[in-house]
């Protein structure tokens, strides 16, 4: 029961009474009289005196003994959470667990025999999601981070927004280990019944502006979710679901205008050794599977050759969606033709390729310049080449606030921001936006690698559907196991080319 909710404690009660059968809460309900502590002692389970409170069998039993001295038959459990946890104990009976009743040295050594001889002797361990073998540090690791997920969706009373189709992705990543995920109607009866200082998590794409009034209304604050930086093999427009959010109880990552927990990150936590060691070996793998947003494209091309092999220097332009909140949010009023013009003014001798936008070629979202218009600043317009294929061949990247620079930086292009992506201010980026002044610390490739990629999103196993790590993720997308064909992601995709069809040229 680790991902169960921690216990109500009644006031004043500090001890807890545990054991598996009837006899055995008697007998330690007789040795609390005894020893001075009934009147401080809960029952966990049933309680066969109404004067006893009781506790929840299937409550987590971590946090419940942090707050207690535990009295326990020598068979239960909780008495091996209990020394683990380093809190008092005392044991009663005969049983596995007998030892731990001493004090000091003796104790220490039966529990490190305990553990051994339990927990790990005579135990194998496999992944969940690969099958393959394990250790029990690598599995403690995985259900930490498992239970840090959980927790981290305890205080959240209610989430707006999310499609229904999203939800086969984003069920197991919002889950509070206790009832149904807390999807709820977007209404200002819902809003109001809220209570007032609780936090609610909405996708705002998705979420109107009177049920936010209605929010505000109601003293609730509103965290954002939103697609992670690897997202999946397809796109968004098209109803793929994704494999990766971001939970963002300050603001959005692409808000400037406050500080959101990525920049919170970015500007305030440590990020040591062993984790910037874990984030090179990500980018590594990034780069050369051709990860993106939207899926992979293996390069099988050494990068400096193929930038120094151009007679003039490269650049790519990449262009965005309009009405996108990133660009509404950070993009500096700044739209996709201004963008060229911008880049030609700064590169006025280089090549300049011009990207548009998947969702805008698709035929979803706004954001289109015409050909003749974009052949008068950029020399070539690709439509075809994924972004890997092209940060293979360029020298540099402009871009407003497109991800996009993210993935240039991982491939060692030197970008310039014209708007303020989460990306700009920290000593990687030429700047030409208006970067917050509170960005003020110099962060090196790998430690935005690791807390854009490992420490702020989180992902799920396209297999399994069980919470992962980025590194299966792009596993599982390199062999082609995430990708997702459903007849709403086909009527999509129908829509989408339709639209182009009818769009003027």
């Amino acid at each position: 029961m680790f991902w169960a909710a921690a216990a109500e404690i009644p006031e004043g009660r500090d001890v807890i009474v545990c054991a598996s059968s009837g006899a055995q809460i008697a007998a330690l309900i007789g040795r609390a009289r005894e020893l001075g502590l009934l009147d401080r002692s809960v029952v966990r389970g049933k309680s066969p005196d109404p004067a006893i409170p009781s506790v929840p069998r299937d409550c987590d039993p971590w946090q419940t003994c942090e707050r207690a001295t535990i009295l326990a038959d020598a068979d239960d459990e909780w008495a091996l959470v209990a020394a683990l946890s380093s809190r008092p104990l005392i044991v009663e009976g005969s049983g596995r667990y007998a030892e731990l009743g001493g004090d000091g040295q003796s104790v220490e050594a039966a529990l490190e025999r305990i553990v051994a001889t339990q927990l790990i002797e005579p135990w194998d361990w496999a992944d969940p999601c690969t099958g393959q073998r394990s250790t029990l540090p690598e599995t403690i690791a995985l259900l930490g981070q498992w239970r840090a997920l959980i927790e981290s969706n305890r205080g959240t009373a209610a989430i707006f927004g999310v499609a229904a189709w999203k939800r086969v992705a984003t069920d197991a990543l919002l889950w509070d280990g206790i009832g149904p995920v807390r999807y709820a109607r977007a209404s200002a009866a819902t809003a109001a019944a809220l209570p007032a200082g609780s936090l609610a998590v909405a996708w705002m794409a998705r979420t109107d502006a009177a049920l936010m009034d209605s929010l505000q209304t109601a003293g609730v604050q509103v965290g954002e979710i939103e697609d992670g930086m690897i997202r999946s093999n397809g796109l968004g427009a098209n109803c793929v679901p994704p494999l990766s959010i971001v939970v963002d109880t300050k603001g959005p990552h692409f808000d400037p205008s406050r500080p959101s927990e990525l920049e919170i990150i970015l500007q305030t936590s440590e990020i040591d050794a062993d984790l910037c060691r874990r984030a090179a070996k990500l980018r590594e793998s990034v780069v050369a599977r051709g990860i993106g947003k939207y899926g992979h494209d293996a390069i099988d091309v050494d990068l400096s050759q193929a930038r120094s092999s151009a007679a003039r220097r490269t650049v790519l332009v990449t262009g965005q969606v309009e009405d996108d909140r990133s660009i509404l949010c950070g993009g500096a009023g700044l739209d996709n033709l201004e963008l060229l013009r911008r880049a030609r003014a700064l590169e006025p001798e280089a090549w300049i390729v011009f990207k548009p936008h998947p969702d805008v070629e698709a035929g979803h979202r706004k954001g289109h310049v015409s050909d003749a218009r974009a052949l008068q600043l950029a020399d070539e317009i690709d439509r075809t080449s994924s972004i890997s294929a092209l940060l293979a061949r360029v020298d540099a990247v402009h871009v407003i606030t497109s991800l996009a620079g993210f993935e240039a930086l991982l491939r060692g292009c030197a970008v310039t921001t014209h708007g303020v992506p989460f990306y700009a201010g920290w000593g990687l980026t030429r700047d030409m936006g208006p970067v917050p002044a509170r960005r003020s610390r110099m962060r090196t490739l790998d430690e935005l690698v690791a807390a854009a990629l490992i420490l702020y999103p989180r992902y799920l196993d396209p297999v399994t559907r069980l919470p992962c790590q980025p590194e299966l993720l792009i596993e599982r997308m390199t062999a082609g196991q995430a990708t997702v064909r459903t007849p709403r992601i086909l009527f999509r995709e129908m829509l989408g080319r339709l639209r182009l069809l009818l769009r003027p040229k």
